[in-house]
């Protein structure tokens, strides 16, 4: 009964444990992508080129104005985000020395990578924010232009999933 309670316990560890390193790797992808950028000019592009690489329909939508627009926005926070990456480094070295702690406790690297979640989801929301207050600007022919760019680069979306599922039309 004990072996199985310890072989339980060993499975969820290294769940746990590989949930800990795939969050490392989405983390330094991402840093490495904010930080260099993608694309022919990579780390030359303007931050607002970088920003539509990674926002998905919603930043590829914009125009190079409104891009900016929204990059600028975000610039004006940068001691929030300062703050947020600061955090996200200490927790991250603080869950390095959970994983090796002897004896582990997964509750408090669930909570340590709560609080990283929590930290990643502020930047998401600023950005959110951000393209709310830019699309309240807008005219309505404008937000008008940008629903048709939008729904375009959902509709390319869409058909370039479908190339990759099997049994889906």
């Amino acid at each position: 009964m004990s072996q199985e309670i310890s072989q339980g316990r060993g499975w969820r560890i290294v769940l746990i444990v590989s949930l800990a390193f795939n969050l490392a790797v989405a983390g330094a992808i991402g840093g490495w992508v904010l930080r260099h950028g993608i694309g022919p000019h990579g780390r030359d592009a303007p931050h607002s080129a970088r920003l539509a690489n990674l926002g998905g329909p919603l930043t590829h939508a914009l125009n190079a104005g409104g891009r900016a627009a929204i990059a600028a926005r975000l610039r004006a926070q940068s001691a929030a985000h300062e703050a947020r990456r600061a955090a996200l480094r200490e927790g991250f070295d603080a869950l390095l020395g959970d994983l090796r702690a002897e004896p582990f406790d997964p509750a408090r690297v669930a909570a340590r990578l709560e609080a990283q979640r929590a930290q990643v989801a502020g930047r998401f929301e600023a950005g959110h924010a951000a393209l709310v207050a830019h699309l309240a600007q807008l005219s309505a022919p404008e937000r008008a232009a940008y629903a048709d760019r939008l729904e375009e680069q959902v509709s390319r979306w869409r058909h370039h999933d479908g190339h990759h599922r099997r049994g889906t039309p």
